[in-house]
């Protein structure tokens, strides 16, 4: 029974979709102006490993997810300039060219991590209309009013506008204050742009469209409603991001769906902890912004970031070190080096999972307990260590492995390939161990380990492995 912590209630809850075994799920994506970093790898990969989990509980998931590629300004809060302008300026190139450079960069990023690509994938820019016809419906049941700049979202006409963050109005007022307020025709701080007009700040903006009320281009917020509900209906099932898009974001997502069809709009949120650099929020000043290019350039394989993301629990932040990073992969190396040895699992009809059937009923059981795959992970070592047959841990592997996607399939039964130099310096050093000078032997196993493999002496012989500092 799968069970997940829901933003909006503030409690785990037995999952139970609105249309089972049906599930919608939608995600909020990147807005594509400059690249993606580690921070925003970890809150996809945990959607990943969501979807995964409902996959394997036999759920029929539609996974939707939004490209931001105009409307989102550098406050949340609408002040500042587009992003997608901004990123145009920074890098030479054109509106258009800084969403297709960035939006490539991003899903090259999330193919290193194994992460599974959505069954939709919504550009902003190609839903323009969808969003039109929903800020007239928000028009028509009175929840808009429009100033010299732009169309808002009146947050008093709508009372439990802050129930998923939990804040009170006042408490949201105060904190907006500090912002820079570029309409001063707006009633509230907190009133968020549905449309922009092409007038002061903006007069000189590319990216326009017609409309019933102008010429302009759509707020942030009314993409993520307009096309969540184009493609999974009125009420969803899930939505995901990350945790600072409770206050804000999420809060007008729900605000302007709800308003606009009188249903509720998601019945569980899930949202993702930041990930921390030694200890600090990532920053670009203080030069802790990594970017998935810089953990392959310093030798790691990327999918050991994703093993280091699956030790941590979503709902925790995570501090990432090279330390912690160098960890990751030697536990990957030595589950690698395990399964090397063994045959390729092959399921025949009717097999049990015999004395593995604990194992993947407690993996399970953690992945369903709000996605604990920490404990999760432990328990796969657990099968690991066991004395269990080695055809049945095989194949009760690759079924958890559909669920860490840590393409484990690529190494059952796959010796490592060692270059010619190694394995000379590997048959010398048998040849001085057997002769008894084993200073000459300790020696060459040094050589063989600055080389990158290191040497295991067994009863039938060495047994060459990938280096594990």
């Amino acid at each position: 029974m799968l069970k997940l912590y829901n933003t909006l209630t503030k409690k785990v809850e037995e999952f139970k979709p609105i249309n089972p075994p049906s599930v919608g799920m939608y995600t909020c994506g990147p807005t594509v102006y400059d690249y993606t970093h580690i921070g925003h790898l970890r809150t996809y990969v945990g959607n990943d490993i969501l979807r995964r989990i409902l996959e394997a509980n036999e759920y029929q998931v539609k996974h939707v997810m939004n490209i931001t590629d105009v409307g989102h300004l550098v406050s949340d809060r609408d002040s500042g300039e587009d992003k997608m302008e901004k990123g145009a300026k920074q890098f030479g190139k054109s509106v258009w060219e800084v969403a297709k450079f960035f939006e490539d960069y991003f899903f090259r990023s999330q193919d290193t991590l194994n992460i599974k690509r959505p069954n939709v994938i919504a550009k902003a820019t190609d839903h323009v209309e969808e969003q039109i016809k929903l800020i007239k419906k928000l028009e028509k049941n009175g929840f808009t009013y429009i100033t010299d700049q732009a169309i808002y979202f009146d947050i008093t006409k709508f009372p439990t506008y802050t129930k998923l963050s939990g804040q009170r109005l006042e408490e949201k007022e105060i904190g907006a204050r500090s912002d820079v307020v570029v309409d001063k025709q707006k009633k509230n701080p907190q009133d968020f742009a549905l449309w922009f007009f092409i007038v002061g700040h903006f007069k000189d903006h590319v990216m326009r469209w017609s409309s019933p009320w102008g010429e302009g281009f759509p707020g942030w917020h009314i993409e993520c409603s307009a096309m969540a509900m184009e493609y999974l209906g009125d009420s969803i099932d899930i939505h995901t991001g990350g945790v600072d898009h409770i206050p804000v974001h999420h809060t007008n997502e729900i605000a302007q769906s709800e308003a606009a069809t009188g249903k509720p709009f998601v019945k569980y949120w899930v949202h993702h902890e930041f990930l921390l650099v030694d200890g600090e929020k990532m920053s670009k000043s203080k030069k802790n912004f990594y970017r998935i290019d810089e953990i392959i350039q310093k030798g790691f394989d990327p999918i050991a970031l994703r093993y280091l993301f699956l030790t941590a629990h979503y709902r925790d932040k995570l501090n990432f070190t090279w330390k912690s990073l160098q960890a990751a992969q030697n536990a990957l190396n030595n589950l690698r080096n395990e399964i090397r040895q063994w045959e390729v699992p092959i399921r025949l009809s009717g097999q049990s999972k015999d004395n593995v059937g604990q194992f993947w009923q407690k993996f399970l059981d953690a992945a369903n307990n709000d996605l604990n795959m920490p404990q999760a992970v432990a328990v796969v070592w657990e099968m690991i260590a066991s004395d269990a047959t080695i055809s049945s841990k095989g194949w009760i592997l690759l079924d958890m492995d559909k669920i860490l996607g840590l393409r484990l399939d690529e190494y059952f039964g796959k010796p490592i390939e060692v270059p010619e130099n190694v394995m000379k310096l590997v048959e010398q050093r048998e040849q001085v161990r057997k002769s008894g000078d084993f200073e000459k032997a300790d020696k060459l196993r040094k050589e063989i380990k600055s080389l990158g493999f290191e040497i295991e002496d067994t009863p039938t012989g060495p047994n060459v492995k990938t280096v594990v500092n």
